[in-house]
């Protein structure tokens, strides 16, 4: 049996498991990032983790996976750019394949979570899914006929600065009318406290303590299945604008699947029943002949390590 390592680097920890050909996660762990330091000691703590695992389960690694936060040159390996945790033209595949002397392969963070749910999550099944990330702001990662989709200089794939209304809200890339500023989960937290402020007496106030800042993606929800006509409003809207965030995405790509994660999904079918009935209405062409399931991403935390593990299996075995 062949292993690979995948690791999710975040702003905050390095995740990393180390998962067997045939899709087991066998063994994981995660160590804060110190994203402050020198790139170079944060790829020795890498090296080092991976190293670590392989001691603990006593199994080597072919090949390891990284998912990045920023936009990544997968072909070169090296992170273009991340804010996340300020690194500019880090060559972070050829530092950790020289420390660990094995080939190391990168893509950006939604990416390898598109693919780890394509590997070995709601999307398995399927040949062609989208994975949408509903979190601070609006992730995406494309997988067509079982192949990772990058986009040109692996720069493609950002769903979330799509535009659905024109000169609409500011959204954090510069731009106005993202489908991230309308559809993370930071749009319907700030959509849920404007409603709110609007109407003193909802049903909003008394959920989250009187507190405004204690707001969360649960908010609304929670008050609309009590009835709250506030509530209910802001979840319409929200399903709405996310709807048409997804309907653009079908329309492009007709994939077999669209997979939402982030922790707005907890709600399930009170989210996904209204939400696939607003696609079916508007999707180009009806859903009889090529129909598109929407469906609840189901590995989580550990889509990002799945989905490494998998790109270092599919580029050691194209090498």
């Amino acid at each position: 049996m062949k292993y690979y390592a995948g690791i999710d680097l975040g702003g905050t920890y390095i995740k990393c498991g180390i998962v067997s050909a045939d899709g087991q996660l066998i063994i994981k762990d995660k160590i804060p990032t110190g994203s402050e330091r020198p790139y170079i000691e944060i790829a020795e703590d890498m090296a080092k983790l991976v190293k670590s695992l392989e001691a603990k389960s006593g199994v080597t690694v072919e090949a390891v996976g990284i998912g990045s936060p920023g936009t990544v040159n997968s072909k070169k390996g090296i992170i273009v750019y991340s804010n996340n945790i300020e690194w500019e033209n880090v060559p972070l595949g050829d530092c950790i394949g020289n420390m660990l002397q094995i080939p190391v392969f990168i893509t950006n963070d939604a990416n390898a979570a598109a693919l780890g749910e394509s590997y070995m999550g709601a999307g398995k099944k399927f040949n062609s899914i989208v994975l949408i990330t509903l979190g601070t702001g609006v992730g995406g990662g494309i997988v067509l006929d079982g192949k990772l989709y990058e986009g040109g200089y692996s720069a493609g794939a950002e769903l979330g600065h799509t535009v659905i209304r024109m000169k609409g809200e500011k959204c954090t890339c510069g731009r106005r009318g993202c489908f991230e500023a309308y559809a993370s989960a930071t749009a319907l937290i700030n959509s849920t406290k404007a409603a709110m402020k609007k109407n003193p007496e909802s049903l909003m106030w008394h959920i989250c303590g009187g507190v405004i800042d204690n707001v969360d993606g649960k908010t609304p929800f929670d008050a609309m299945q009590q009835g709250d006509k506030a509530a209910k409003k802001v979840v319409n809207e929200y399903v709405r604008y996310l709807g048409e965030g997804i309907t653009n995405v079908c329309n492009v790509f007709r994939p077999d699947a669209v997979l939402l994660g982030g922790g707005v999904c907890a709600q399930g079918e009170t989210l996904l029943k209204p939400l696939r009935k607003y696609v079916k209405r508007n999707i180009f062409g009806g859903v009889a002949y090529a129909p598109v399931k929407i469906l609840t991403a189901t590995l989580g935390n550990d889509a990002g390590i799945y989905g490494a593990a998998r790109l270092a299996m599919c580029g050691l075995n194209r090498n």
